[in-house]
């Protein structure tokens, strides 16, 4: 029997149970019983009981009409539904560099990172689907306020498997909206440069993935949307988690046990910070993808690195986390670094993803630690130019204040962390100069906690792009 049939003032519109609305909002039903009622303010919450003329009656689900102009009224054209997670940028310590099988996005060896907080550096992406949408527009994204191409197979992979796993579960329970055949409207947005070597595709199909696999509810963990994340870029799988995360390269040829998975959570090693020299925001010359096909094609020095270097850096890098030893953490990485760009500049033709400011950079380092008497700071580069710097909170000091001390002019510090640091050390006056004239953004920030949800939504009820 019908909630209608029990109560003849509660009017149900069946019809848009199946439509699409906000996450929050289901518009099922119109409350006559209740005088004008301000829809702003009526929320009668999932599965939970409301009173309507001293009956009892249990609602199937939660009438919230964003439209102000609505006053007990269903409302027309309903909005669609949203999830927007944000996502930190991850930034590796033994990199992935090569692909067994470039199809299937399957890792020629195993690598670990770093996921940075969220407050610093941030992908955020809202991914949204209705009835309404027009099918012959197809899904769409818009990246930083434009418009991006999603017709690529990797995007699409993402989109299928996501997809599929919706379709599933409304197979399995008919009263589920058809949510896996609305079209998809994603808008994104990022506060790092995009393709200038600081994994931003990473974070954003980590973002892409989280935002469909929260819109479409799917139980699944952080590991298994990892194996559909990792189709669309490769390290996009450790940024699914947050801390200390390794991609396990696995061995099944479908890449069934090719995923991610956490090593250490932020909070067991809370105290590690990174400064990120921003040398430059433009879009690099030769792409990871392509960097990844010519090097294992060309290099000599390749299988060395996946058969010994990467397996060696890997054990001893979860090692360092698990004693948080930094001074070894700091050399594996330094080390890993130096393999990986000695492998690229050793493929044929030549890959330079560094120049001489990122060099000058290395040599600044190299200062630090010399002066300290320790190893206090240790660089790594992507596939880029940009230089991320790991240090421990205690040593900030002499390697914060060292690199605040030459690029103080130079935007991005925190006025609380480099308020009243010093030091006197000085660089070479040729590495100075590099530095100085080529650092254009500072970026300060530390080890944080993985995807989380939250309320900010980049899609307006009627689809468009919110205004912010």
């Amino acid at each position: 029997m019908s909630i209608s049939q029990i109560c003849p003032a509660i009017k149900l519109q069946q019809s848009l149970d199946r439509q699409a609305t906000l996450r929050q909002i289901v518009v099922v039903t119109q409350i006559s019983c209740l005088p004008r009622c301000n829809c702003k303010r009526l929320l009668l919450n999932p599965l939970k009981e409301a009173r309507h003329n001293g009956r009892q009656h249990r609602l199937p689900g939660e009438h919230h009409c964003p439209r102000q102009h609505c006053r007990g009224q269903v409302c027309p054209t309903p909005p669609p539904h949203v999830a927007t997670p944000q996502h930190r940028l991850t930034e590796q310590t033994n990199r992935y560099w090569g692909k067994r099988d470039p199809k299937l996005n399957l890792p020629t060896n195993s690598s670990l990172s770093v996921t940075l907080s969220q407050g610093d550096l941030r992908t955020l992406t809202t991914a949204s689907c209705s009835v309404t949408y027009p099918a012959s527009e197809g899904d769409s994204l818009l990246l930083n306020g434009e418009p991006s191409d999603v017709s690529g197979a990797r995007t699409q992979a993402c989109f299928r498997e996501l997809r599929a796993r919706r379709a599933g579960l409304e197979a399995a329970d008919p009263s589920l909206p058809k949510l896996s055949t609305y079209p998809l409207r994603l808008v994104s947005e990022n506060n790092f440069p995009t393709a200038a070597g600081l994994a931003s595709s990473a974070a954003g199909f980590a973002a892409l993935v989280r935002a469909i696999a929260n819109l479409y509810e799917l139980p699944a963990s952080p590991s298994e949307l990892s194996l559909i994340a990792r189709q669309g870029s490769g390290s996009a799988c450790r940024s699914l988690f947050g801390g200390y995360v390794a991609w396990r390269m696995g061995d099944a040829a479908d890449g069934s046990d090719s995923m991610a998975d956490q090593v250490a959570e932020a909070s067991h090693w809370p105290d590690m910070r990174a400064l990120i020299l921003v040398v430059s925001a433009a879009k690099k010359g030769v792409s990871s993808t392509s960097g990844m096909q010519q090097t294992v094609a060309t290099s000599g020095l390749f299988r060395e690195r996946i058969t010994k270097v990467v397996p060696e850096n890997m054990a001893l890098m979860e090692k360092a986390i698990a004693e948080r030893d930094f001074g070894l953490f700091a050399e594996v990485t330094m080390r890993d670094s130096n393999s990986f760009h000695a492998t690229c500049a050793d493929t044929y033709p030549p890959i330079f993803y560094m120049n001489d400011v990122s060099r000058a950079a290395i040599r600044a380092v190299e200062a630090i630690n010399a002066a300290a008497g320790r190893t206090v700071a240790a660089y790594t580069f992507d596939a880029g130019p940009n230089a991320v710097i790991y240090y421990l909170e205690k040593d900030t000091e002499a390697v914060v204040g060292t690199f605040y001390n030459l690029l103080s002019d130079v935007n991005g510090w925190k006025s609380d962390v480099v308020q009243g640091l010093k030091s006197p050390l000085s660089f070479d006056e040729g590495v100075a100069g590099l530095l100085k004239g080529g650092v254009s953004r500072i970026i300060m920030t530390g080890v944080g906690e993985g995807p989380v949800k939250t309320e900010e939504y980049l899609v307006a009820e009627d689809g468009s792009p919110a205004k912010r």
